[in-house]
């Protein structure tokens, strides 16, 4: 039997203000990032989401040689490297490569 509504029914209750309404631009997922460099002394993480500085993401060396961390990312298209003692690195296990702003090279991921 399909429930029917009065034609009138006041549905104000169930109106949401913008800023609460589900949005996946708004949504935050935590993201995995590791990089095979044993041999390295630092390994940053930079990309858009950082301004591209190094010192706002260091990786932590794990004992067999991967650099790891993990960081919330927003819904969308990340661009990023690897800063591997001082030299930008492209992540061999990337969703894809594209050219930033200064036609270099860098690696995409998605976050959906």
């Amino acid at each position: 039997m399909q429930k029917r509504f009065k034609k009138n029914m006041d549905l104000s209750q169930y109106r949401f203000k913008r800023e609460e309404r589900y949005s996946a631009k708004r949504s935050i997922q935590a993201h995995n990032f590791s990089f095979k460099a044993p041999d390295a002394q630092s390994v940053s993480l930079i990309g858009d989401f950082n301004q591209w500085d190094p010192s706002v993401h260091p990786m932590k060396k794990q004992a067999d040689g991967f650099w790891t961390i993990q960081i919330p990312l927003h819904h969308g298209h990340h661009r990023y490297q690897f800063l591997v003692d001082g030299v930008p690195t492209l992540d061999p296990m990337a969703q894809g490569i594209v050219r930033n702003e200064k036609n270099e090279r860098v690696s995409l991921v998605a976050i959906s």
